[in-house]
């Protein structure tokens, strides 16, 4: 198969990245050295199944709350898979990631920030699911990390009386706070450090630098909101500690 002459320069120039990502965790012994090559692959084919699907599709509500689904479906799996298997596990990732893109994808529409279209719904959707899932990850594991090593504090607290969810609340805000980090920061950045590529991707698209900015702020809004949500549910989840966890792998 003959690879298009506007495809190749992308496909050198991302197998030569994965090569170089590859090439420092290799340098510095770091476990599963392999693993951003092999996530590089799999986005690379699953971004071409999506653009080709989406591209017969993104006018239909219906197909777009599909694919809105599906992607639901698979970033709380992810999330639930960081922390480990369980239902209860599945059960705390599903609802604080619905609860956290639910209400702030509710509050962008009935506002009026945004007009709900399906390519809004689309944007939107998949962006602040995708984020909510990375902040979900991190609360969980930043809690969960959080309590083995303060063990011992948390078994003092127990002794004296204190409830479970009280023994690990300071830990559970950290871990919280520790999530929003590289949103807030992100936030904080753009139009600085950091030109989103929802913002990039309007402007090459044709949309002017003023609509792409007010988008864009619309976006990162979703996403702190969003976030913000996820992470204060996964902890309250996760609060109620009775015995030490198990160490993550």
């Amino acid at each position: 198969m003959t690879v298009p002459l506007d495809i190749a320069p992308t496909l050198v120039g991302v197998v030569i990245l994965a090569l170089v990502a590859t090439a420092a965790l290799w340098g510095f012994r770091v476990p599963l050295v392999w693993s951003p090559a092999l996530a590089i692959v799999r986005g690379t084919v699953q971004l071409a199944v999506i653009s080709v699907i989406l591209t017969g599709v993104i006018a239909s509500p219906v197909w777009i709350g599909v694919a809105l689904t599906v992607m639901f479906g698979v970033a709380a799996s992810v999330a639930t898979g960081r922390i480990g298997w369980s239902r209860r596990a599945l059960l705390m990732m599903s609802s604080s990631i619905a609860a956290g893109v639910v209400v702030a994808a509710g509050v962008v529409f009935a506002s009026g920030a945004l007009e709900l279209t399906s390519r809004y719904a689309l944007a939107i959707g998949a962006i602040v699911i995708g984020n909510a899932m990375s902040i979900a990850t991190l609360t969980g594991r930043q809690f969960t990390t959080g309590t083995i090593d303060h063990w011992d504090e948390v078994e003092g607290w127990l002794a004296l009386g204190a409830t479970p969810r009280a023994s690990t609340i300071q830990l559970a805000r950290r871990a919280v706070r520790d999530a929003l980090i590289p949103s807030i920061d992100q936030t904080r950045t753009t139009g600085l450090v950091v030109l989103p590529g929802a913002f990039v991707g309007a402007i090459f698209g044709g949309i002017s630098p003023l609509e792409a900015g007010r988008f864009q702020i619309v976006v990162l809004a979703t996403i702190m909101a969003a976030g913000a949500i996820t992470a204060v549910l996964v902890a309250l989840w996760m609060g109620a500690v009775r015995v030490k966890p198990a160490a993550l792998g």
